[in-house]
């Protein structure tokens, strides 16, 4: 493990006061007043009159619309994809011909078929949906007009984060509201075993694209260039999930780059003028799925997408979801991330319609642009009252007296804020009703003995549920609310981890401990490549905002009122230390040599559920898979696992001092040095 950086240079912006890193730092408060629900009209008007109003999409520069046939055919008869199968025809015993109809049959698995008339029922049993199980649909009224102007000048790459499998239908439902066009949407090829449903999606803008190619260099041509030609077209927005998947634990997964290199080639080949990437966040009061989400992180296979499955899901209609957000982001120009940064002579050596293998160059460009989005992503996420709430009682197990978590996580609405979160707690109402409401919204997880908040770990007739110990249920449910907290207080959390991790105060052994934990941390969240120092000062920043510290030119001092917002912090932060502690317990004791993630996962479980169950540890994080996979993926990445590809699988074999070593300075008792010798 190396934290590479020279430590002199590190402190050149804002080493004597958080003064110098207020431009940098300082967000700008975002207010609800700009925001729109857009269910309130909805609730006053014909649902059927809703579905069925004049739709007249504004469209990129004055375009005819072509139909989803059209585009096929340019696919089909693109220079791309016929090179492709004269390589392949001459490098294989099949044909051309009978590869050009392998390619016809992909297209037809993959393609969408947008149509008005699905657009319009889905418009119309959503809106019914909605509005029975949320309060309300907001939306930043400000970002759906710069998308309005966006779509007409450039082809529009729109970007949601992903909770919950209705953040798809939520946009188009929203950009049909406002008379937007509807984005054909890249959508994993299960959907497609959903009978009815799975082509009504396709009617509504889906195209389908399976979760691995293998290799298959024909799939990757018709794939890419059918996503490329829609692009060129300007033929609607194109939207896809940067994090591949939908995030079980309410953490924004580490991006995906394949979708994203398909959608900025067009400029690089020069073959549009610019691009806009449209950061969108989307989020929930309660999640639809939570649930389901907290049985896959304790092991229980994901169900297969069917429409028997929705069918059985419809018992949420007669529940209460909250509130949803939608925060539609600036468009960030492709052409202005490039310039001065990539050239786009490279692509001028070749024909366009041959494939070329990505540089380096490019793959950093690429890799920065997705961390990029993901952060803007990050930035505007609601933080709703109920993360609030549940952070504090995770802190006070098992229960609190209602007037201290009121008075805590009033004083928490304050730090985040004064963090730069975007809060839903709403002003104009008494403290202790907005908790209390927080928690009738969510009576499956936390509910009132008399004056006492309580976690709802024990049902009273059973300590399981699904074959599930209850109490692992309710409190990895409860964690992933408290995760969206971290997105906002991610980088003083990790100053604050330093100082008590770090002996003395010196600011430069400070930073080092932080430069250590961020890289460990890495797969767990989303932080700029490169950007390490500039972490370490945000974090400074805020902790100095808060009051909680103060900087000198060598040293960082914790104020007297600083204790407390420490504490909080280091408590929020803690468990994902104390997993990965217990992760590297475990892997020294591992038997095998060689053994596969299935196995790991298996065994890691198994572990970690003994010592919950013996009493010797109460960190319940650790049973999460999306944890347990977070820390092979780093362990391998900092070299303290090995890792090797043997007949298509990986197997793992555990260097046993780097992991002691690991396990060590995680837990304070070896010191982990400067950074440029902070080294397993």
């Amino acid at each position: 493990m190396e934290s590479s950086g020279s430590s002199g240079s590190c402190f050149s912006v804002g080493s004597t006061s958080p003064g110098a890193v207020v431009l940098l730092y300082s967000k700008e408060i975002k207010k609800w007043d700009e925001f729109e629900d857009i269910l309130e009209e909805r609730r006053h008007v014909s649902d059927l009159k809703f579905a069925m109003k004049c739709y007249t999409p504004l469209i990129y520069k004055g375009i005819t619309p072509c139909k989803p046939s059209d585009i096929k055919s340019r696919v089909l008869s693109s220079e791309e994809v016929r090179y492709v199968i004269k390589q392949l025809s001459n490098d294989s015993p099949q044909s051309a011909a009978a590869l050009q109809e392998e390619a016809s049959e992909i297209l037809d698995e993959m393609s969408h078929n947008l149509r008005l008339g699905a657009i319009r029922f889905f418009a119309f049993a959503l809106s019914k949906i909605f509005k029975q199980i949320f309060s309300k649909v907001c939306v930043n009224e400000e970002g759906i007009q710069k998308l309005q102007r966006a779509v007409q000048e450039q082809p529009v790459v729109l970007l949601p984060s992903h909770r919950s499998y209705i953040d798809f239908l939520l946009l188009s439902f929203i950009l049909y509201n406002y008379d937007l066009p509807v984005p054909v949407i890249a959508a994993g090829v299960d959907f497609l075993g959903m009978k009815v449903i799975g082509g009504l999606l396709r009617m509504s803008g889906a195209f389908f694209m399976r979760r691995t190619f293998g290799g298959n260099k024909l799939y990757w041509a018709v794939f890419s260039e059918y996503v490329k030609t829609m692009l060129r077209n300007g033929y609607a927005p194109v939207e896809f999930f940067l994090e591949g998947t939908r995030s079980r634990s309410a953490k924004t997964l580490t991006p995906k780059f394949g979708l994203l290199n398909i959608v900025m080639e067009p400029f690089f080949k020069r073959e549009v003028f610019d691009t806009y990437l449209v950061p969108i966040s989307i989020s929930y009061d309660k999640i639809l799925e939570e649930t389901l989400y907290v049985y896959e992180l304790l092991g229980v296979p994901k169900p297969k997408e069917s429409t028997t499955g929705l069918l059985k899901a419809r018992k949420i209609l007669s529940e209460n979801f909250g509130n949803i957000h939608v925060y539609i982001g600036d468009p960030v120009s492709l052409r202005s991330l490039a310039a001065g940064r990539m050239s786009r002579s490279p692509y001028n050596l070749v024909p366009r319609y041959i494939p070329q293998k990505q540089s380096e160059d490019m793959h950093t460009f690429v890799t920065e642009v997705a961390h990029r989005m993901q952060l803007l992503q990050i930035q505007n996420l609601a933080l709703s009252p109920w993360a609030l709430v549940v952070a504090v009682l995770l802190q006070n197990r098992p229960s609190m007296h209602f007037d201290a978590l009121v008075e805590k996580a009033t004083w928490l609405r304050g730090l985040a804020r004064t963090f730069g979160g975007l809060l839903t707690w709403p002003d104009n109402e008494p403290a202790g009703d907005v908790v209390q409401a927080s928690i009738l919204l969510h009576a499956n997880l936390a509910g009132m003995v008399k004056d006492q908040v309580v976690l709802r770990v024990d049902s009273g007739d059973s300590d399981m549920v699904d074959g599930l110990v209850l109490q692992h249920v309710t409190l990895l449910m409860c964690s992933t609310y408290r995760n969206q907290l971290l997105n906002v207080f991610v980088r003083p959390s990790l100053v604050a981890l330093a100082l008590q991790m770090t002996p003395g105060c010196r600011k430069e052994d400070i930073y080092g401990c932080f430069h250590f934990l961020r890289d460990v941390f890495s797969d767990e969240f989303i932080f700029f490549p490169g950007n390490a120092v500039k972490d370490f000062e945000e974090g400074c920043y805020l902790l100095c905002k808060s009051e909680t510290i103060q900087v000198t030119t060598r040293d960082i001092l914790v104020t007297e009122k600083g204790n407390t917002v420490l504490e909080f912090l280091i408590g929020l932060f803690k468990p994902f230390v104390e997993c990965y502690q217990i992760i590297c317990k475990y892997l020294l004791k591992e038997q095998e040599d060689y053994f596969t993630e299935k196995q790991y996962l298996a065994r890691v479980r198994a572990f970690t559920s003994q010592l919950l169950d013996q009493g010797a540890s109460q960190c319940y994080d650790v049973l999460s898979s999306d944890v347990q996979k977070n820390a092979l993926a780093a362990l391998a990445r900092l070299g303290v696992v090995e890792k090797k590809k043997v007949n298509n699988d990986h197997l793992y074999n555990v260097n046993e001092p780097a992991t002691a070593k690991l396990e060590e300075m995680l837990g304070g008792k070896t010191a982990v040095g400067k950074p440029a010798t902070a080294k397993l």
